[in-house]
């Protein structure tokens, strides 16, 4: 890293140049995906969530049975 404050402006000017090019290639998502991903993402945590909270109470009822 430089110890040269003319070459950090030079490097922050360079830095915000390559963002502001790099931001007109992106392209984002029409509202139709966005809430189609979120409504895939919320089934899938809430599925995961289920799953994982019967295996956990199942495992529960079995070591309350192991250890009594």
């Amino acid at each position: 890293m430089s110890t040269n404050p003319v070459k950090w402006t030079e490097d922050a000017r360079e830095f915000f140049g390559d963002v502001q090019v790099e931001f007109k290639k992106v392209t984002w998502p029409t509202q139709k995906q966005t809430i189609a991903g979120t409504i895939s993402v919320v089934v899938i945590v809430s599925i995961i969530t289920v799953v994982l909270g019967v295996f956990d109470w199942m495992l529960s009822v079995l070591m309350t049975q192991v250890l009594s």
